[in-house]
């Protein structure tokens, strides 16, 4: 069994451990040292009650004090025990017990800082041929042994363990298995709603059976480094369960993977981020035999195409270099991209500033005619921003648009990657031990580039001028007259109709129209933006950031409560500030499963920050929340102020609607198997009715038969901007204005001003006694050539 029990005798192990394994020091716990064949010993100084994780397993944590090393200031350990093992051990293990812990799993301790324990954990379970040696104690200096059922005593083994594997045919609904299988489709790793990443692959094998394994991880290295079809993976400790009549699979405690190159004749070498694993000459049978029969039984799709081979709408992978990277608006992102080879069509460039394109721009100026723009959106953008310039990538499943000129005489490609992760939609980061980016490296260094002296030498004005990008407006005008100014998303069968008619209609009804846009209000845009409250339909402005400030203020005379700090849910650090003022800060990080999370994870409240330094944290973490301190709980501050800062959006609550909640109802999301910390979700379990940024504005339409003015009501449907943004991107604001100086040219005489089509309705509203009729722009959006 893998909890044993263990008797010293003067010091000495009364049966000696196998031979293999080797004591470990607390120092030499560390990445880049094997410790496959290790163990450590130490003292259980504390030991917490047994739980289960959102996926039921059973978890367990002890404390270990090195034996060897009592007066260093970081002489402990967390050991993390899962599964059987976890619940065996809770059973037995008591203070002052000794524990000899092996073949551990090594892993980075997030609560190192917070707990002043080892920089790692260690990590045990069954499932991954850990044991547990114990030696109980009784009063001070007795060795006596307590029996339990659930232990006993077995031979030692010097070998590795030999794992069984189970073919996709015979696997049962509960049950934990290792298994190969071979990658028949996959999608790359992606941000989930929670705080993990997620791989979706589905597997085959010589069974002809399918099993779709869904696999999550908080690190994104751990995740399989599946590159292809065909490639082959071999999974252990990988959960099964029936789900509508079919198996599928998950990860569970211990999971681990290999990927192998599934080509017949590529060297057998594991794709893994574990440095500690076994792989054995009968296993690279398997591997042998299950690419000859996948050459003869699986479909695989062929090389993935190169930028010479690109046609119009055709979807494609891509295997490329990232030379320049660029944000373009909040829900995407600018990749520009080359493989050696050249479209054969004129390909799109991405209007952007050139202060926010990184990369060489030597480089960028040399490949200009090689290079192309590849827009992604949505769910991609963030491991987008993470890729460093220079990478190797293959990007699967890009759409090659084409788009057409004003007179349609002549058109262009755009390359877009879609948000979501159908057809395996994706970003993989290649390794240059790749067999594919080491023939790419080979092929773009034979390539004669262009000379780059004079490049070298232009000045920096120079060269910011070569990437500006974004168009002169008076051309941006002139391209765009022609166009169709808005698109109609619904109602396709109404027909236009003028607007004397619709004055002389009573309300409400829905119409179809084709008129100018003579005037709008407000002309600047940024008083266009309001606080919506969708419960009591009231409206209010932004409120302005001193007025937070001298909240923030206020909320310091009141020094933060220590009896508040360090709860269950989550660990607090306060400190005083160095100034005259002395201020007193206290700042508590919210955990999860009892552990802090990555800061782009982890929600924090703060008590006695300044705006300055609350926005500092807002850049570092996904949510920040300021508080302050009650006899008994945490509370919220005046609903004047923001209640959660996320990036660069303050989010408000409406005062009328809202019935604040104590801070400690969000432990109920923090106790969620994936917390994804949503202001929506925050805001429901603080009792806080979410204020929502809208576009307020009013639109004066003319069509030759009468004018009517037209409120637009908008989130984000009708600029494509999210309003929640544009106060805060610089972008955005210059989008906007395009968009409307393209609606509205300024100086224009009516008869020039472009047509706009677009739906409105009209509603009766009770004024001073009477009906009142009101007309609003739905269901309309501004054209992606005019923004």
């Amino acid at each position: 069994m893998p909890v044993q029990l263990l008797k010293i005798v003067k010091g000495k192990f009364e049966i000696p451990l196998p031979s293999h394994l080797q004591k470990q020091s607390l120092e030499h716990l560390r990445e880049g040292f094997d410790h496959t064949n290790g163990y450590f010993q130490g003292i259980v100084a504390l030991s917490y009650p047994l739980t289960k994780l959102g996926d039921g397993t059973d978890f367990f944590k002890v404390v270990l004090q090195d034996m060897d090393d009592f007066c260093s200031r970081t002489n402990s350990i967390n050991v993390l025990i899962y599964g059987k093992m976890a619940e065996n051990c809770a059973k037995v293990i008591c203070h002052g017990d000794t524990l000899v812990v092996a073949e551990f799993k090594l892993a980075k301790s997030p609560t190192a800082k917070e707990d002043g324990r080892h920089n790692y954990h260690l990590e045990v379970s069954e499932e991954a041929g850990s044991v547990i040696y114990v030696h109980k104690i009784l009063g001070e200096c007795l060795n006596i042994f307590f029996f339990y059922s659930l232990i006993f005593i077995m031979p030692f083994q010097s070998v590795a363990p030999k794992y069984v594997y189970t073919s996709l045919n015979h696997l049962k609904d509960g049950t934990v298995v290792n298994l190969y299988g071979i990658v028949k489709f996959f999608k790359p790793p992606y941000l989930s709603k929670g705080t993990d990443y997620c791989s979706v692959v589905t597997l085959v094998d010589p069974s002809n059976v399918k099993l779709t394994c869904t696999l999550f991880n908080g690190n994104l290295d751990s995740l399989p480094k599946i590159y292809k079809v065909g490639d082959i993976v071999r999974f252990h400790r990988i959960k099964v369960r029936e789900y509508n009549g079919q198996m599928q699979g998950v990860t569970s405690a211990g999971f681990a993977s290999l990927t192998f190159d599934g080509s017949v004749g590529a060297p057998v070498i594991p794709r893994t981020s574990s440095r500690v694993y076994t792989f054995t000459d009968e296993e690279q049978k398997i591997i042998e035999e299950l690419r000859v029969w996948a050459a003869s039984n699986l479909t695989t799709s062929g090389p993935p195409a190169k930028l010479s081979d690109v046609q119009p709408m055709m979807f494609f992978d891509l295997t490329c270099q990232l030379i320049g990277k660029a944000k373009v608006d909040g829900s995407s992102f600018l990749l520009k991209v080359w493989d050696g080879t050249k479209c054969p069509y004129p390909t799109w460039k991405v209007p952007v500033e050139a202060r926010d394109l990184e990369g060489d721009k030597v480089l960028l100026h040399q490949l200009r005619e090689v290079t192309v723009d590849i827009l992604v959106y949505d769910n991609h953008v963030q491991l987008a921003k993470s890729i460093k310039t220079g990478s190797f990538l293959r990007i699967y499943s890009i759409h090659a648009k084409q788009a057409y000129a004003v007179d349609k005489s002549v058109s262009h490609i755009e390359f877009h990657l879609h948000g979501g992760t159908c057809y395996g939609r994706g970003i993989g980061v290649l390794p240059e031990s790749n067999l594919d980016v080491k023939e790419l490296k080979a092929f773009l260094h034979s390539m004669d580039l262009p000379d780059s002296q004079n490049m070298e030498s232009m000045s920096s004005v120079e060269l910011d001028d070569t990437f500006n990008y974004v168009t002169d407006l008076e051309s941006h005008l002139q391209r765009c007259q022609q166009l169709p100014a808005t698109v109609l998303t619904d109602h396709q069968d109404l027909k236009n109709t003028e607007l004397k008619a619709i004055l002389n209609s009573t309300a409400p009804k829905h119409y179809r129209i084709r008129a100018k846009l003579r005037t709008y209000k407000p002309q600047k845009l940024y008083q266009s933006v309001k606080l919506h409250c969708s419960k009591c339909n009231s409206l209010q402005e932004i409120p302005d950031g001193d007025d937070f400030d001298l909240i923030l203020q206020g909320s310091t005379i009141t020094a933060p409560n220590p009896e508040l700090h360090n709860t269950s849910w989550y660990n607090s650090v306060m400190w005083t500030t160095q100034d005259e003022k002395q201020r007193k800060i206290a700042i508590h990080f919210v955990k999860h499963d009892e552990m802090l999370q990555q800061p782009e994870d982890t929600l924090l409240m703060i008590e006695g920050g300044t705006l300055k330094e609350i926005w500092k944290l807002a850049e570092r973490f996904k949510c920040v929340i300021p508080v302050r301190s009650t006899e008994d709980d945490l509370e919220l501050l005046d609903l004047s102020a923001p209640f959660l800062l996320q990036g660069n959006v303050k989010y408000y609550g409406c005062k009328q609607c809202s019935t604040p909640k104590p801070v400690k109802s969000l432990s109920s999301i923090a106790a969620e198997q994936r917390p994804a910390w949503e202001p929506t979700e925050i805001a429901q379990v603080l009792g806080i009715e979410l204020l929502q940024y809208v576009f307020i504005m009013k639109f004066t339409l003319v069509d030759g038969t009468g004018a009517l003015n037209a409120y637009l009501f908008d989130y984000e449907k009708f600029f494509q901007i999210p309003a929640s943004e544009i106060l805060t991107n610089n972008f955005l604001q210059q989008k906007m204005q395009m968009a409307m100086n393209t609606l509205c040219p300024p100086g224009r005489k009516l008869d020039d001003l472009p047509w706009l089509e677009c739906f409105i309705k009209s509603y009766n509203v009770r004024d001073a006694m009477k009906d009142r009729v009101y007309y609003q722009i739905f269901d309309t959006t501004v054209a992606d050539d005019v923004v």
